[in-house]
């Protein structure tokens, strides 16, 4: 790979998002995001993982917040 191929800025921050019950079953990627197809959907059993649950693919954290 040469030099201007590389990316020169910062890889991007995964971020939290806040779901409700209602939003069960939980995917990442959400249907609300803007890449929602950068990777394969992955179904994450948040209930089972304490309200909390990261994807295996992009590191975007959730929260269950009811």
């Amino acid at each position: 790979m040469n030099d201007a191929a590389k990316s020169t800025s910062a890889p991007r921050q995964p971020c939290v998002h806040e779901v409700r019950r209602a939003d069960l079953p939980l995917s990442c990627p959400l249907p609300s995001m803007s890449l929602w197809n950068s990777h394969p959907r992955v179904y994450l059993a948040i209930e089972a993982e304490g309200g909390r649950a990261e994807c295996p693919y992009c590191g975007e954290q959730y929260v269950l917040v009811d």
